[in-house]
């Protein structure tokens, strides 16, 4: 690991975000990435069992293959007006569906 010298350090971190104003983008780490997959399940197994019990438990599996954490966030959002399983799992199984562009 490279540690830099703070007034380079300082540097870098304006330009990244420079960057990032420019490109309209946010620098995501593959450890805060992780972090937010791993805080979002949480918080989807939580609601899954606290909402639905037993066979909202049952979709973990599933929605645990999922690395996109966006689509972790909708499925969160979801469960609080989710009316059934199959409605929450709809929305995950329809962007599985949705053709990316690369």
């Amino acid at each position: 690991m490279l540690t830099l010298p703070l007034d380079l350090e300082l540097e870098f971190i304006r330009e990244v975000e420079q960057l990032e104003a420019q490109q309209r983008m946010q620098y995501v780490t593959s450890f805060e990435r992780i972090a937010r997959i791993e805080s979002l399940l949480k918080g989807i197994a939580l609601g899954l069992k606290l909402k639905f019990g037993t066979p909202g438990q049952n979709l973990l599996p599933e929605i645990e293959q999922i690395e996109d954490f966006r689509l972790l966030e909708s499925i969160l959002s979801a469960i609080e007006t989710a009316n059934t399983v199959d409605e929450l799992r709809s929305i995950y199984q329809t962007a599985d569906e949705t053709p990316r562009e690369n």
